[in-house]
């Protein structure tokens, strides 16, 4: 089991990024997905999930609104679109399948002017 994020990077407050995580290894489409978060000396929290065939969503609290998790079986690949964003929203954002307890390596994204 494999995940790739890419897409994460400097923006200032109110821009947008657009995450990819790409999967490999296993049947994607039969399986939950999912965006977590850490930030520098706070724990890893989850930021959103999509079920296997992106008929259902949820979001942290703090992101409702303003990201938005999709994901393209084709593909393999898990998306989460960051818009409006903040500068607690700066963290290392991390792709997860639950099915497997896999983690991807992770991609930065740091909002700062």
């Amino acid at each position: 089991v494999q995940l790739v994020e890419s897409g994460g990077g400097l923006v200032q407050p109110g821009g947008s990024l657009r995450l990819s995580c790409v999967a490999s290894g296993f049947t994607f489409s039969y399986h939950v997905m999912s965006w977590y978060r850490q930030a520098p000396g706070k724990e890893r929290e989850l930021v959103a999930g999509i079920t296997s065939a992106g008929g259902s969503t949820n979001y942290a609290d703090s992101v409702k609104g303003r990201f938005t998790i999709s994901r393209d079986n084709a593909k393999n690949t898990v998306y989460l679109q960051m818009n409006s964003l903040k500068p607690e929203d700066t963290a290392v954002y991390y792709c997860y399948t639950w099915a497997y307890n896999s983690w991807g390596q992770g991609t930065q994204v740091t909002v700062s002017s």
